[in-house]
């Protein structure tokens, strides 16, 4: 009903850039919360950064102060822009939505399927 699909990953050298985008389609009648999460190999998935329907903004300690999340809702899409990367932000980055598919149901969480990030020199 719903499908995510994530863009934007890459290989980059510490200290760079990329910005992820992710985009929200089908059966939808409204998102409440999106957000990113990502996954090190071995490592359980966690959270990196969420924003919510009034654009409040949470993250994770370890990316403040150099990734930013925000939204655009008439597109249905989230971003998140990671400056100086490290290799320790090395991971599959997926993102998700708290979605409402009709009016009167109740929201669902849906995800992506992941775009790699790989920090290295």
């Amino acid at each position: 009903q719903v499908q995510l699909v994530e863009s934007g990953g890459g290989l980059v050298q510490p200290g760079g850039s990329l910005r992820l985008s992710c985009v929200a389609s089908g059966r939808i009648f409204s998102i409440n919360a999106m957000g990113w999460y990502r996954q090190a190999p071995g490592k359980q998935r966690e959270l990196v950064a969420v924003i919510d329907s009034g654009d409040s903004t949470n993250a994770a300690d370890s990316v403040k102060g150099r990734f930013t999340i925000s939204r655009d809702s008439a597109k249905n899409m989230v971003y998140l822009q990671m400056n100086n990367l490290k290799p320790e932000d090395t991971a599959v980055y997926y993102c998700n939505s708290v979605v409402k598919t009709t009016k009167w149901g109740g929201s669902s969480l849906y995800w992506g399927q992941g775009t790699q990030v790989t920090v290295s020199s």
